[in-house]
């Protein structure tokens, strides 16, 4: 778990090893315990690492094998790499190191960019063949890895963090119209290529590209995987579908204690943590450490779910670590957490995750997270009406979208006005193409595909880095997803959603943290503004460079300083912390 950075140079001039360095000391965080740069003409690549396998020198980065001809920078963990290591020796491959990097370098010269096919894990990397001079990217399946870059003139430079890329210089910074139509309606999420920057891009998940030494690229989606029926499951019972998803969970945390150091849990209190926890300690972890964080109420609305991760840890006998944040220590974070977005992300849970990760990077490096089995088993409230949509476009975008675009256009100045419905185009585009049998297939296909990756995922991504610790989410294992949908919508919405999740957690866990409400990451403060966080928007949207930048119009703003408690969107944010952190992110990274 690392940071990586680059730059290739496709008119035969040098890289400019300066600029490479520059993104490589701003990955710093990601990367606190050890860093590197190679330059081989016009290829330069820079890493910051993060020791969690083979702790050595020997694994350090970036990685080159002089008889292969193949230098690499690799950010993620592959939790299968001793199985295909022991592959790869019997291929008549010797290794010198015993970390996952070296068998990913490998496992490419073996495999070409098949290889990917062959990852348990998340994954970003580049790897530079020096005889073709061809240097091919990667990004893993659900892109819990970020992988950012920017292209000018015969230029191409990538990072995993993009305000490194903004670090190295000569990047477009013009606001793109349509990253900003994406952010004011989907909910804050901006699918790939796209960034709200003009000139930078994120490479899709599931995604390879190989670009040639003359700049000639081709991309390769690599995973997509079928979200119908197959034959030999019908008959299948809801208990069978139960014991199934819970084989193929208790695989996957398995996967994800690989680390030569110790792993723990986010145990927010909910079925999700919950159930890692109880796998955990099935497969016998000792000693395992747990952490929970909790905000002050506000507005009559409670700040924690302490009650239930206390359950937890009880049963389970962990090493509990309660953080309680007072509002006056959570104004004071959130500048630093908005400069840890590689994006502006609206939900409350960064603030949240930020601090909590600080906690926990006190005391461990690796934990996992319990991030993508709404998405994955059809926990969210939005599902259960699709499943009799005779539109599910329509009614999709009733339930998930911040607003229409008719009434974004009463609020954002006109020069920032789409041509076009951005937002719903794209969603239309993804729902209806081919590959899934139902209306909630098709909403469970985008959200995993889509909205997953460019808000949750993105999010733990990037507050645990902010503080060099490494979050695997295990249920965004690609075996546990392509079974999950597989499995008839039925079963996943009963018991008011994920219900055949809760069969398998009933199996594991008390039933009081399944039979309850359905519970968030609350941050109450930033949801009912008022007070200092008032105060502390209103300077943020009237400064000087967002009035220059003149996104909103005036009248707009007005009606969300007057009452902003009353300018609630459907899915419970906040409409003026998101106009807010928007300017506040641009004033926080110099755009």
């Amino acid at each position: 778990m690392c940071g990586i950075a680059g730059e290739i140079r496709v008119d035969g001039a040098f890289a400019d090893t300066a600029a490479v360095a520059r993104m490589t000391e701003m990955l710093a965080p990601r990367g606190p315990d050890g860093s590197g740069l190679v330059a081989q003409g016009r290829v330069a690549f820079g890493h910051r690492r993060l020791k969690i396998i083979d702790l050595s020198e020997k694994a350090g980065q970036p990685m080159t094998d002089s008889a292969l001809g193949m230098t690499i920078v690799f950010n993620g963990c592959i939790y299968n790499y001793p199985e295909l290591r022991e592959q790869l020796i019997a291929e008549g491959y010797d290794f010198f190191s015993h970390g996952d990097t070296e068998v990913v370098l490998k496992a490419f010269h073996k495999w070409g960019e098949a290889c990917v096919e062959r990852f348990h894990g998340m994954f970003a990397f580049a790897i530079h063949e020096r005889d073709s001079g061809a240097v091919t990217l990667a990004r893993d399946r659900f892109g819990i890895k970020p992988l950012y870059y920017s292209e000018s003139g015969k230029r191409i430079r990538f990072a995993s963090f993009l305000p490194a890329l903004l670090k190295a210089g000569d990047v477009d910074t013009e606001i793109d119209r349509e990253a900003l139509h994406n952010y004011m309606s989907f909910h804050a999420v901006v699918p790939p290529p796209r960034t709200i920057l003009k000139g930078v891009r994120k490479l899709p998940p599931a995604t390879t590209r190989r670009i040639e030494a003359d700049g000639t690229a081709t991309d390769r989606t690599y995973w997509s995987p079928p979200y119908q029926r197959r034959s030999e499951d019908t008959g299948l019972t809801r208990n069978d579908w139960r014991d199934r998803v819970l084989e193929a969970l208790r695989v996957s945390v398995r996967r994800r204690m690989v680390a030569d150091v110790p792993v723990g849990v986010l145990l927010s209190g909910g079925v999700d943590s919950s159930l890692i926890v109880g796998l955990l300690a099935e497969e016998g972890q000792k000693d395992l450490m747990t952490f929970s964080i909790g905000f002050e109420e506000a507005n009559g609305e409670k700040g924690d779910e302490f009650t239930y991760s206390d359950l937890i840890a009880e049963r389970f006998g962990t090493d509990h670590h309660k953080i309680f944040v007072p509002s006056a220590d959570l104004i004071g974070h959130l500048p630093d957490t908005i400069s840890a977005m590689s994006e502006p992300m609206v939900s409350y849970d960064n603030i949240g995750f930020f601090l909590l990760s600080r906690e926990v990077s006190k005391h461990i490096k690796v934990v996992q997270s319990g991030q993508g089995a709404d998405e994955v088993f059809g926990g969210y409230h939005w599902y259960p009406p699709l499943a009799d949509s005779n539109d599910v476009v329509g009614d999709y975008a009733k339930v998930f979208f911040d607003r229409s675009n008719e009434k974004l256009k009463t609020q954002l100045d006109g020069r920032w006005v789409a041509d076009t419905d951005a937002s719903l185009d794209f969603v239309r585009e993804h729902l209806l193409r081919s590959g899934a049998a139902t209306s909630v297939d098709r909403a469970l296909r985008l959200d995993s595909h889509v909205m997953l990756v460019d808000d949750p995922v993105k999010r733990v991504d990037n507050m645990t880095m902010a503080w060099g610790l490494e979050a695997r989410v295990p249920f965004l294992d690609h075996e546990l997803v392509e079974l999950a949908a597989t499995i008839p919508p039925e079963f996943k919405l009963h018991d008011q959603g994920k219900g055949v999740l809760k069969d398998a957690a009933r199996l594991v866990v008390p039933h009081e943290v399944i039979d309850r409400k359905k519970g968030y990451f609350p941050v109450p403060q930033l949801k009912y503004i008022q007070g200092e966080y008032l105060d502390m928007v209103r300077d943020a949207l009237g400064s000087q460079a967002a009035r220059e930048r003149g996104l909103f119009r005036q009248d707009y703003l007005d009606a969300l300083f007057a009452d902003p408690a009353s300018h609630i969107t459907p899915l419970r944010g906040s409409e003026l912390w998101q106009v807010a952190l928007l300017e506040m992110w641009f004033q926080s990274h110099g755009v």
